[in-house]
């Protein structure tokens, strides 16, 4: 099979006729043997129904209903385990992502040996409260990540099949597939510029908290990606530099003060100088971050997963 399209919905009973019927025709006009997973996330519009409507007259459409909303990295997940296609692409269903861009990101994939390509909505018809915060948000994203991505949160991607059964999508970490995916050992990613549509039916279902959101979710990935599996690296560091900074800084101290006392200088007791309680501070500072540190290893490797790497390829085993 050909292609596998994503796509998550959310009170979305409007859009999908037309969706579906642009979808088959942009696949019928390029020959692709193809599979269109529709994941339910809790709608209660009438999305299911027509799904199952549709899915009865359509082999090529397949439906996955969740009982409740659990967001979209939820959906995509589920999608990433049900797609057979060579080329996984994801897309949003309120028709703002345009099908005609698939035959573009496929090659991409299967020609050009992407393993990740990335939509970029470089003319957006959204208001300038959702523009401004994206590009910073973007920028952000990018000089953490170190993925030179305009637009990272855009719905329609392209992945090659081994990228989506390789990663796990959880929480609110969509957003960030292409780090994760970097994160896993494919470094090949892309982006093109994209059609971007004003949405026909129904609302958003994302508002400004999303920016929030997505700024710790950045942060979160980000530590554990880096320090998941050796989180004594950062708070063993941090908690080493912290206690001895103090405890030299409380040598100092008592250092000044017996040098001035042996001279028969009268000085202040040290416990009245404020510097002796931020030295002392930054040692119980520094040993709590140190016991972090260990207590975190300790975890770690109790994980089942602590030994679980991506293998490439193998010979003569």
């Amino acid at each position: 099979m050909d292609i596998s399209v994503i796509i998550p919905l959310y009170n979305e009973v409007d859009s999908l006729p037309e969706l579906l019927q642009w979808i088959t025709h942009v696949m019928a006009e390029n020959l692709f043997t193809y599979e269109i997973i529709l994941i339910d996330d809790g709608s209660n519009d009438g999305s299911w129904p027509l799904i199952e409507n549709i899915a009865d007259q359509d082999f090529h459409v397949k439906g996955v209903r969740f009982r409740r909303n659990y967001g979209k990295s939820a959906a995509l997940h589920t999608g990433f385990e049900e797609s057979k296609g060579e080329v996984v692409i994801t897309m949003d269903a309120d028709l703002q992502d345009s099908p005609e861009e698939i035959p573009i990101l496929y090659k991409m994939v299967r020609d050009q040996g992407f393993d990740l390509v990335s939509g970029w909505k470089k003319k957006r018809f959204d208001p300038f409260t959702k523009t401004v915060p994206s590009k910073l948000y973007n920028a952000t994203a990018s000089y953490v990540t170190g993925i030179k991505l305009h637009d990272f949160n855009c719905g329609l991607k392209a992945y090659r099949q081994d990228v989506v059964k390789s990663i796990e999508v959880y929480g609110e970490m969509h957003r960030y597939i292409p780090y994760m995916a970097k994160q896993a050992g494919f470094s090949k990613i892309g982006e093109v510029p994209v059609q971007h549509q004003a949405r026909k039916y129904g609302v958003t279902k994302f508002g400004l908290s999303r920016f929030i959101f997505g700024y710790l979710d950045l942060m979160s990935i980000s530590f554990i990606s880096r320090f998941g599996k050796r989180p004594m690296h950062l708070f063993g560091t941090l908690g080493s530099l912290m206690f001895v900074f103090g405890f030299f800084a409380v040598t100092w101290l008592g250092g000044y003060k017996v040098y001035n006392l042996a001279h028969g200088i009268l000085i202040e007791r040290i416990t009245q100088s404020p510097y002796f309680y931020l030295a002392l501070t930054s040692m119980i500072l520094g040993t709590q971050l140190f016991l972090a540190g260990f207590l975190g290893e300790l975890i770690s490797r109790s994980a089942a997963e602590r030994n679980q790497y991506l293998i490439d390829k193998k010979v003569n085993l």
